[in-house]
């Protein structure tokens, strides 16, 4: 009789501890098959949300290439640091950098790597008279009628007249700022900024 009342009592003991088991491997895989998805559904709000950023991005570069309508909104560039505060118009020529800082023709407006240029001394307006003071980490910012980016100096360089590398395209959003070296012909002054993220 004791023997019987004892199987019974493992057998029960035994049941119960089966059904816990289950139902808390159900619980688990349930959980993790709750996360898979709330990973998933992430990962497509981001892809989304990437999918329009890159979207807004090439509307606003082809907005803003359409410079005749540009040239009569804001467009220009800010430096906290050195108190600056210049209008932008296309064009690298003379005649453009007596009142503006240049657009690089062949640079983009928006996305990627946006070169501007610009006297720093002797002429009537020498926007640029400064940026030989920028320092790593100073803010760069850039204003369009469409949206604002600011960029942090990453890069003070002394390049080549002839040398065109640091306008390149590039996938990662930067602004290239370029000007004659005092009393070198043959220099320019290179400041790039990356982005802030």
């Amino acid at each position: 009789m004791c023997i019987k009342n004892y199987t019974r009592l493992n057998v029960s003991l035994i049941t119960i501890i089966l059904a816990i088991f289950i139902l808390s491997s159900v619980n688990l895989a349930y959980e993790s098959l709750q996360t898979n998805i709330n990973t998933q559904e992430n990962n497509i709000e981001e892809i989304q949300i990437e999918e329009k950023v890159i979207n807004i991005d090439e509307e606003i570069e082809n907005l803003l290439s359409n410079t005749e309508n540009l040239q009569q909104q804001i467009w220009q560039i800010e430096i906290p640091s050195i108190n600056l505060s210049a209008p932008i118009a296309q064009g690298t020529t003379q005649e453009v950098m007596y009142e503006y800082v240049g657009h690089f023709e062949n640079t983009v407006f928006w996305k990627g790597n946006i070169g501007l240029a610009a006297h720093n001394g002797g002429f009537p307006i020498n926007y640029f008279e400064k940026i030989k003071d920028l320092k790593a980490g100073d803010e760069i910012i850039y204003k369009t009628p469409y949206g604002t980016r600011t960029y942090e100096v990453s890069l003070y360089t002394i390049i080549e007249e002839t040398d065109w590398s640091y306008l390149q395209k590039t996938e990662e959003n930067k602004i290239t700022l370029i000007t004659c070296v005092r009393n070198r012909p043959n220099k320019r002054l290179c400041v790039q900024a990356v982005e802030k993220s």
